[in-house]
């Protein structure tokens, strides 16, 4: 039986989702609690992958295991023996050929920054203090959803058949001492997000045009497009299935 687990976790001390072989990453740790608590050699397919330091609040994975599972019971012990940065939330028996990476039809990221300095967000979100024009960002934010070739935003010798994707929503709020930037569509190429807020940062410090943002798309180099903001910033916020309800 192939089962979906979706859980949570915050990301400051794993080396992204992704095994590895000398470093701590979030599939190592599942895979660990889970084949213990199964008493069988488990190993969790992720739904995408998240760099080091990047958080999930929803993240989803599935593993095959040949009987039954009481759902309920199993959650309980894993939130029992996992580490406090990793959380449980549920275990969805699927359909055989369901597959959480392939059959994901939206992920939606959010960007956290910091405008006030402040002690006890300083893994969660990314301080930084200098005036933005938000409305400007905003405008460029808009220019996302007209294209699908992000090259410029991609990491540089990724091994991706196309570099296409369709962008659904792209916004920054205020909300309290933080902006927000919300983001979501059908895939995001590696490193995606954090170049796509870098760049509208250099937009909101007028440091470039929405006419330079549109040449930078266009251009698909990566060497045109803004900085990478740290990763501390950034959490996989929701991931959709079709046949999955919330």
């Amino acid at each position: 039986m192939r089962y979906f687990i979706q859980f949570a976790y915050n990301g400051t001390h794993y080396h992204g989702w992704q095994f590895q072989p000398n470093a701590s990453s979030v599939q190592e740790t599942l895979n660990k609690a889970l084949s213990v608590l199964l008493n069988s050699p488990i190993n969790v397919m992720g739904a995408g992958r998240t760099d080091t330091g990047v958080h999930a609040q929803e993240m989803y994975g599935h593993f095959d295991f040949e009987t039954p599972i009481d759902v309920s019971n199993l959650v309980h012990k894993l939130n029992s023996y996992l580490p406090k940065d990793i959380a449980i939330f549920d275990l969805i028996p699927v359909h055989d050929d369901a597959h959480c990476r392939f059959d994901a039809t939206k992920r939606t990221y959010e960007y956290h920054i910091n405008i006030v300095k402040n002690p006890f967000l300083e893994e969660l979100s990314w301080y930084f203090n200098q005036k933005l024009d938000v409305a400007l960002m905003n405008e460029a934010a808009k220019i996302l959803l007209n294209h699908t070739d992000f090259q410029c935003f991609s990491k540089v010798n990724t091994d991706v058949n196309t570099f296409d994707c369709t962008i659904f929503e792209a916004y920054w709020k205020h909300e309290n001492n933080k902006l927000i930037f919300t983001i979501s569509a059908n895939r995001f190429l590696r490193n995606m997000v954090r170049s796509i807020v870098g760049t509208l940062v250099n937009i909101g410090l007028h440091k470039i045009s929405l006419t330079d943002f549109e040449n930078i798309i266009a251009s698909k180099s990566r060497e045109k497009a803004g900085f990478s903001v740290p990763a501390h910033g950034l959490y996989l916020t929701e991931i959709d299935y079709d046949y999955i309800i919330k």
